[in-house]
C-alpha cells in the first residue's frame, strides 16, 4: 500500500516593490533547484500569489521532516533561499524554513473516502428486518 502523502501548505509576504523581480525569478527556476526539489521528496508544489504579494504554497511529500532536511542540507537550496530571502517580510531565517505554515481543515477526498457508503445494514436496516 503506497503511503498516505502529507498535504503541505504555507504563507509567505513577498514585498510589493519587488512582485515582478520574484515572478521573474520563478520564470523558470534553475533546473538545480528544480532537481533538488525532486530530490527531496517534494511533489505536486505550486506557488499562487494574491494581491499584495501574499504567496501560498502548496506541495505533497511523504516525509516532511525528511525533505525539509535534505533541503535544509542542500548547498543548491541554500544558494536559492539566501538569493530569495531579501523578496520577502517578515521573515527569521531562510524562506523555505520560516514559512508560515498553514493548518489544513478541509480535503475534498479524504472527506469522499469517509463518507462512502459500508455493507453494514444502518440502523433503520436493521431494526425493520
Amino acid at each position: 500500500m503506497m503511503p498516505t502523502p502529507q498535504r503541505v501548505c504555507f504563507q509567505l509576504q513577498v514585498k510589493p516593490e519587488l512582485l515582478d523581480e520574484y515572478i521573474a525569478r520563478h520564470s523558470p527556476v534553475r533546473p538545480e533547484m528544480l532537481a533538488e526539489i525532486a530530490a527531496s521528496g517534494r511533489r505536486n508544489y505550486s506557488l499562487f500569489l494574491g494581491e499584495g504579494g501574499r504567496l501560498i504554497g502548496y506541495y505533497e511529500t511523504d516525509d516532511d521532516a525528511a525533505a525539509q532536511a535534505y533541503l535544509a542540507a542542500s548547498p543548491v537550496a541554500a544558494r536559492w533561499e539566501a538569493e530569495m530571502a531579501p523578496y520577502f517580510t517578515g521573515l527569521d531565517g531562510r524562506p523555505d524554513q520560516a514559512a508560515t505554515p498553514l493548518t489544513e481543515i478541509f480535503h475534498l477526498a479524504d472527506q469522499l473516502a469517509d463518507a462512502e457508503p459500508t455493507d453494514e445494514p444502518t440502523t433503520e436496516e436493521s431494526t425493520t428486518s
